[in-house]
């Protein structure tokens, strides 16, 4: 059996819980609000993110007409993704810099990095889109949402063949780049 006292406590106790329950609500709701609403988006989790294997890269397009708003989310994507091939052979090529030295190096690098935008720019190599969705919006425009990939060392067996195959390039510096190539596709098959 309680006491009066300990009722009271008891109440008390269970007054100020409901009562700090209910701050808590209107403090998260309030706060919440000043942000916005969240989107969930398709293709937004961290499996549509690049890792060690793979460039990944997702595209948002929006318009009136259906194959405008699939264009400009495939552009989106693809422009994303030559930008993440772009960084990464930067990062190759001053590795491959800082670990070799020679006369023909410098040169090897540029026509790497050349051989690698002339590639982004007509063609991605290997490019698998993984998903594609459509949605008809209540304004009545399209809203089309693509997620793609490149698998990595596809990219540089693919950079390392049109190397091989370009009887422009001065033969000690087409064997630097099939170096860089080689060192980079073993490197990712680890």
């Amino acid at each position: 059996m309680l006491t009066f006292r300990q009722n009271i406590t008891l109440f008390n106790m269970k007054l100020f819980s409901i009562t700090f329950l209910a701050f808590l609500v209107v403090c998260s709701s309030s706060c919440s609000s000043s942000f916005g609403t969240k989107v969930n988006e398709p293709f937004s989790g961290n499996s549509y993110l690049s890792n060690a294997r793979y460039f990944k890269a997702t595209g948002k397009g929006v318009s009136n007409n259906e194959n405008v708003s699939t264009s400009k989310a495939n552009l989106e994507a693809h422009k994303a993704l030559a930008q993440m091939v772009s960084t990464s052979i930067q990062v190759v090529t001053d590795n491959y810099m800082q670990e070799v030295q020679g006369e023909h190096v410098n040169q090897a690098v540029e026509v790497f990095k050349s051989l690698t935008r002339e590639i982004t720019n007509t063609t991605i190599v290997d490019l698998r889109q993984t998903g594609s969705k459509k949605f008809i919006q209540d304004d009545g425009k399209y809203a089309v949402y693509v997620a793609y990939e490149i698998k990595k060392a596809a990219m540089f067996r693919f950079l390392k063949k049109i190397a091989k195959v370009d009887t422009n390039i001065n033969p000690m510096v087409r064997t630097q780049v099939i170096n860089m190539c080689d060192q980079e596709i073993s490197r990712l098959e680890e």
